[in-house]
């Protein structure tokens, strides 16, 4: 939604260059007949009204979204209420704990009625020597062995962090991978919601996060990665990647919309104001009442 103010800008910035070249042109080339003059006289208007015109409907679009942001801040406790009632959420970091992304994530599963079922935040870089060592002893250390046995890890991981019951390999690793803890880990989780507050990862760390991402997102149930409008490094391409939902606005009431329908069932995709975006919001299901 901010390509046509960067548009503008640009335009104006094009603009003022040729105006200028035309003006200096004229100031040191031989002198020019009236024709010439008003030749160029014409092109400095046509110039400055094709500027006047995309800034019109620069402020157009302006008005438009502060009217769109005025309506969803308004609607958004009326969007939302009930529609997570009675669903448990497990919450992912990929890093520390980042307390506005936080504060957003939790004001969405309360507004909605949701809840939080367990929250993991993970140490990256993974320490590859330490695990391979705490899984020398695993019954299923077979499987999570050669080039590809970081994202086998982490798909495995992901799937149990999920599904919950028994949890022999995360029993196994905790001490190793996770940072912060909260919640058991025995229920069986009805969405996940992912944030990335590391940078980005390489080599064996980056294949272990693909994986997690993908197990956590096979379990049948809502899988949304989410990031604040001002992340520097933007995880969406990884979410997309890994086949995970995104919302890249959380820190909005619009994104906490987006998160909250996700978690409810609309259809999966990316959503938020970057680039990555396919929409700003998911299609808005229908509640329906006890009437019917």
């Amino acid at each position: 939604m901010f390509d046509l103010r960067y548009h503008v800008a640009s335009l104006a910035a094009v603009f003022l260059a040729l105006i200028i070249g035309i003006l200096v042109g004229v100031g040191i080339s031989d002198p020019v007949d009236n024709a010439k003059t008003a030749l160029l006289e014409q092109k400095v208007a046509d110039l400055q009204k094709r500027l006047d015109q995309t800034a019109q409907q620069a402020g157009n679009i302006g008005r438009e979204e502060e009217a769109a942001r005025t309506f969803i801040t308004q609607t958004y406790p009326v969007l939302v209420r009930d529609r997570l009632r009675g669903r448990r959420i497990a919450v992912v970091f990929v890093g520390s704990v980042d307390g506005g992304v936080r504060s957003a994530v939790t004001h969405a599963l309360t507004d909605s009625g949701g809840q939080q079922l367990r929250l993991r935040a993970l140490q990256v870089p993974i320490d590859a020597q330490q695990i391979d060592a705490l899984l020398a002893s695993h019954p299923d250390a077979g499987r999570f062995a050669g080039q590809g046995r970081f994202e086998a890890l982490g798909r495995a991981l992901g799937q149990e962090l999920m599904l919950g019951a028994e949890t022999p390999l995360w029993n196994v690793l905790t001490d190793a991978l996770v940072e912060q803890r909260e919640g058991g880990s025995k229920d069986l989780a009805d969405g996940v919601i992912v944030v990335r507050t590391a940078k980005p990862q390489r080599d064996g760390t980056s294949r272990f996060l693909l994986g997690l991402y993908s197990g956590l997102g096979s379990a049948g149930v809502p899988a949304v990665g989410v990031e604040a409008t001002d992340a520097r490094n933007s995880a969406v391409s990884v979410y997309r990647q890994a086949g995970l939902s995104s919302v890249d606005d959380i820190d909005t009431p619009a994104g906490r919309l987006a998160l909250v329908l996700l978690l409810e069932g609309a259809p999966g995709g990316q959503y938020g104001l970057k680039k990555t975006a396919e929409a700003p919001l998911p299609t808005l299901p229908t509640l329906v009442g006890p009437g019917g």
